[in-house]
């Protein structure tokens, strides 16, 4: 008497394996051409300048031609390159500055205030801090550089002769940022504030809560989450700001103003050096996923 066995699953595959191959390949197969390109186009260039950031490459000159492998060279020189260091403390400044204090204060502030205000009122606060922030770059460091300038309009409305590029550039540069970047805060957090139970605020009115209680104990609490993922986007939006200080200052005079981002632009494409340039490109790639990693760990600990 023989016993009829099933065939082996390794052999035949479960029954669900045939819909469930097809279910993957109904998604894969419309996502592929997408895949590929952000294969193409942002992973290859990525790990390409990972590459060359071990290397000697330049644009031009043997290096060009023949590069070599050079290990952490490129990362040794930096660190011990006063200039970088310099630039590198630039940067900290601009974002915390820009970033953190500036427009995350600024943006919660225009936020706050605009709560119970007409349409109209929040229709003009928001087209003007909005205009700001659509314009591009070059044309906000115009503005900028106009009302800086020592014929321009500060100068002239406080009736003195200054040159503010030149003797406070990183407080000129930052308050352009600020200037110009506050609306993605403030839209952020007038979206966070609407959710915010009216009924809570007023019962704590009720019980006696200044403005202020009310704003520490019940408004910050209850958009915490808001206020971690702002602070992630701006600060990462402002660690690779670029163009704005290129056209405004230009980095300097000399490097008072040079952030990391101009630093690592001077080094690969005015002195062609484009394995240094990427290093610092690296440098600066890690640095954002630490103050990303950070953020995403403040935010888990607020949930926990």
């Amino acid at each position: 008497m023989t016993v009829a066995t099933a065939p082996s699953a390794a052999v035949t595959g479960s029954p669900a394996s045939g819909p469930a191959r097809r279910r993957v390949l109904r998604w894969l197969l419309p996502m592929a051409p997408a895949l590929v390109l952000l294969a193409l186009f942002l992973a290859g260039p990525i790990l390409w300048s990972v590459y060359i950031a071990f290397t000697n490459e330049t644009l031009t000159g043997s290096a060009s031609v023949h590069s070599r492998f050079v290990g952490f060279d490129n990362f040794a020189r930096m660190f011990a390159d006063p200039n970088f260091v310099n630039s590198f403390l630039l940067t900290f400044v601009f974002v915390i500055g820009s970033a953190v204090i500036g427009q995350n204060t600024l943006g919660l502030i225009i936020a706050l205030l605009q709560r119970g205000r007409g349409r109209v009122t929040r229709s003009v606060v928001n087209g003007v801090v909005i205009g700001a922030w659509v314009m591009p770059e070059i044309v906000a460091a115009a503005c900028w550089f106009s009302f800086l300038a020592e014929d321009g309009t500060l100068n002239r409305v406080l009736g003195i002769s200054q040159e503010w590029l030149y003797t406070a550039p990183m407080l000129a540069v930052i308050l352009a940022n600020v200037w110009r970047g506050t609306a993605f805060s403030m839209l952020v957090y007038s979206a966070a504030l609407s959710e915010v139970p009216p009924d809570l605020v007023e019962a704590a009115a009720v019980d006696g809560a200044s403005p202020a209680r009310r704003l520490l104990y019940i408004t910050l609490p209850l958009i915490r989450r808001s206020i971690m993922s702002n602070l992630m986007l701006i600060t990462l939006q402002t660690l690779a700001s670029f163009g704005l200080i290129y056209a405004l200052t230009g980095g300097g005079p000399g490097t008072a103003s040079q952030t990391t981002p101009l630093y690592m632009y001077e080094q690969a494409f005015r002195y062609f050096e484009i394995g240094y340039g990427s290093a610092i490109a690296l440098v600066m790639l890690v640095i954002g996923a630490l103050f990303s990693l950070i953020y995403l760990r403040l935010i888990k600990v607020e949930d926990a």
